[in-house]
């Protein structure tokens, strides 16, 4: 009989750790994805002001050898042309901030997941041992 009952409190145990760690496994995994992520949008946004640096550069080069100023029209499009440059880093960040909460937030659920799972196994297992108990004790009546 307590064979019976220990192997269900032991089955259920190891059950319930499995559960809770799987659920914090996939944590870990959701958070590395988010700092996979911030660690891209920062490299795309060094691409970025790399290259803007260099259309810059070529438009002031070519300004200078034109013997060109830099008022009026040339002016206004270094300037439109970094405000543009601007919105699309803003943008970018915005979206990879969003994406990597959505991965933490992901990854929150699932441990919050495993947890839930392994309680419910817990629970689940009590009765399971309690009615092998009681039908133990009523063998012995």
């Amino acid at each position: 009989m307590w064979a019976i009952v220990a192997a269900i409190a032991v089955g259920t145990t190891v059950t319930a750790v499995g559960q809770r760690n799987a659920g914090k496994a996939q944590q870990i995994e959701m958070n590395r994805a988010a700092e996979e992520e911030k660690i891209a949008a920062e490299s795309l946004e060094l691409q970025r002001r790399q290259e803007l640096n260099k259309v810059l550069a070529a438009n002031n080069a070519a300004l200078a050898a034109g013997n060109i100023g830099m008022e009026g029209t040339p002016s206004s499009i270094a300037l439109s042309s970094a405000e543009q440059s601007s919105l699309s880093e803003g943008m970018a960040g915005l979206s990879s901030r969003l994406k990597q909460a959505q991965f933490k937030r992901q990854g929150a659920t699932a441990r919050s997941a495993g947890n839930l799972q392994a309680a419910s196994t817990l629970l689940s297992g009590a009765v399971q041992t309690g009615q092998a108990y009681n039908a133990a004790q009523d063998r012995k009546k």
